[in-house]
């Protein structure tokens, strides 16, 4: 009977204090799409993406039944950095589901519009861009002016506070209702004021951590691969980078006796080897406000032996063809062009041996070779030429009627000449071979597998039309070793050792994507044709364990395709990511890209889509 009026009284409490409205909440997947093109339609930052916002813990004033129920003190404000522009996962402020869903559209057009850190103080900064906001798209006011007087109507009024949290209230209304009428933020009146209360129409200063250091990343699914945990399935949590703890005394608790039941402010998680070997861990994580993370320095006893080695041993190892080629690489925070700045190493799988094709892809190949045949050059009747081996009957009667009207002749052919159709193309395929290709999937395959059929039936098919091919392989141990796997160059042969080496492809290492890509269009300009086409496959993000990851990754990539299509080159992407509709708008456009849902329908799609981009009226 107590603990069911401790529940009762709980949710009676909850209910009555509670100033949001979860009947009415709209989450941030719900309207992330048509975010990111306002966001980009206003001018913002093409190259930002929109993620989950933190939780985090506000010291500002809150009502007494706030108090009461232990609410209110935590809130997802937000924030916009050099790389993510991050809004709350969901917005539940107001009763009308309507406002709900104009606050995150609001918040865009404020990102679009938001100075620089250095331009201002906070208050002055998000005036400045609530200004140029209103002032280039005065259409957005009656929207604006209907969030203010809701987001006001909410907010503890400033004769419920002390003087000075009171005077800095009033200068946060009348920077709502008017913007840029105010110049600063009132200093707080005493060692005891509390901060402002959170402005959910402003973008906050996104939290500053340092960078850690550099370390090895583990031989997982690092590149974010379709069998990766997606962002959206991850809880974004505020990081501080400390040091780690030193017991001097090993026979002394490091901590005092009344926190035994509380969570440890240190777990031991080794990224390079457990993903969900700790629950416990992830269990406190998402009780936590703010993940404190240090560097192990790995004085522990080993409990067992874990060899993971950078590289291979010579004997194990690819061949390696070449001493390397020099490529340049993007900065995007520089803005510039960094020369000779990665190595590219063409290898060649090791311990390839000449097949044939497996038995299971026999059927499928004899059904594609047949399709692409008929694209095969053929030999048709030109109509209308000035020479040739017949006469051209229609035109020799058109001729005639012409001449009978009185109309003027010369100059008409009246042959028919036959002709080679030949279709001028060239097609390179880049795969992507990095470590994340080694995960299952549905069927007892992994990645790698569907990739290996994939360039089998597609060799297959391109030797059927004749068009000149040719098929590669990447993958990258930082800047110093990106590995370009040749398996198939122009002019050569698909035979029984292009099978071979297919055959002998083994997933390792990352996925720096500008460098291949660059050489790969340096080859594919060398090709005498009108339309060159370089097709991709990749299961996913752009990464390596250097600085390589993230915008600067996406940025870099970008840079080499604009590069790739200055010289002439169409890109194409074919990607098994479902996360790649976030990034790769960005880097091939709306229409350069297909995101494949299952990967097992890789082999049978791919050569299809190949066909479209050749000759779309054809098939």
């Amino acid at each position: 009977m107590e603990e069911w009026i401790g529940q009762l009284w709980d949710r009676c409490v909850t209910r009555l204090a509670r100033r949001d409205h979860p009947e009415a909440a709209v989450p941030l997947d719900e309207v992330e799409k048509l975010l990111g093109i306002v966001f980009r339609a206003l001018g913002g930052d093409a190259g930002l993406r929109v993620a989950d916002a933190a939780v985090v813990r506000h010291q500002a004033r809150r009502t007494r039944r706030e108090r009461l129920a232990g609410l209110g003190n935590t809130l997802a404000l937000a924030t916009l950095d050099a790389e993510t522009l991050r809004l709350p996962p969901e917005i539940a402020l107001f009763p009308d589901k309507s406002l709900n869903r104009d606050l995150y559209l609001w918040l865009a057009a404020v990102a679009a519009f938001a100075p620089a850190a250095s331009a201002g103080s906070w208050i002055v900064r998000n005036q400045s861009a609530v200004t140029f906001a209103l002032r280039h798209y005065p259409g957005l006011w009656p929207r604006y002016r209907r969030l203010v007087e809701a987001t006001l109507a909410g907010r503890i009024p400033p004769e419920a506070m002390p003087a000075g949290e009171a005077e800095q209230e009033r200068a946060i209304r009348g920077a709502l209702r008017e913007p840029g009428s105010v110049a600063a933020l009132p200093p707080p009146a005493g060692t005891r004021s509390k901060p402002p209360q959170p402005v959910p129409l402003w973008l906050y200063p996104a939290p500053s951590s340092p960078h850690p250091e550099p370390r090895k990343a583990p031989n997982t699914d690092a590149s974010g691969s379709a069998g990766s945990q997606s962002d959206k399935e991850r809880r974004h949590c505020l990081t501080e980078r400390t040091s780690q703890p030193e017991n001097e005394a090993p026979f002394l608790l490091m901590f005092r006796a009344e926190s035994l039941l509380s969570w440890a402010e240190f777990v031991r998680v080794n990224r390079d080897c457990d993903e969900d070997d700790n629950p416990d861990a992830a269990r406190a994580a998402g009780d936590m406000d703010r993940l404190h993370v240090a560097q192990d320095d790995g004085k522990r006893v080993a409990t067992h032996i874990r060899l993971d080695l950078d590289l291979p041993s010579p004997a194990e190892d690819d061949i390696v063809l070449t001493e390397g080629i020099l490529l340049p690489e993007w900065d995007w925070r520089s803005r510039r062009l960094r020369p000779d700045y990665c190595r590219l190493q063409p290898v060649a799988p090791r311990g390839s041996v000449p097949c044939q094709l497996p038995e299971r892809l026999r059927r499928p190949a004899r059904k594609l070779r047949s399709q692409f045949a008929a694209l095969a050059p053929a030999r048709r009747w030109l109509k209308g030429q000035p020479d040739g081996s017949e006469l051209d009957l229609d035109a020799c009667l058109r001729l005639h009627t012409d001449r009978l009207c009185g109309r003027h002749t010369d100059g008409v052919g009246v042959f028919l000449a036959q002709r080679s159709r030949e279709r001028d193309l060239a097609c390179l395929v880049l795969a992507d071979l990095s470590q994340s290709t080694d995960a299952w999937i549905a069927g007892g395959q992994r990645v790698i597998d569907v990739i290996r059929d994939s360039l089998m039936l597609f060799g297959e098919a391109l030797a059927a039309t004749g068009d000149p091919f040719a098929i590669h392989g990447f993958s990258s141990l930082k800047r110093s070793l990106v590995r370009f796997h040749e398996i198939k160059s122009f002019g050569a042969a698909f035979d029984a050792s292009a099978r071979g080496r297919i055959a002998a492809l083994r997933p390792g290492y990352y996925t720096r994507m500008g460098t291949p890509i660059r050489h790969a269009a340096a080859l594919l300009e060398g090709q005498p044709a009108a339309l060159r086409l370089l097709l991709i496959l990749s299961d996913g993000k752009p990464h390596d364990i250097d600085h390589y990851e993230g915008r600067y990754g996406i940025e870099d990539t970008r840079h080499a395709l604009l590069e790739a299509r200055q010289r002439g080159i169409r890109p194409f992407c074919v990607t098994i990511d479902r996360e790649a509709a976030a990034y790769l708008p960005r880097l091939f456009g709306a229409g350069g890209f297909a995101v494949i849902r299952r990967p097992d329908e890789l082999p049978r799609r791919l050569p299809l889509l190949y066909s479209r981009l050749r000759c779309p009226g054809d098939l």
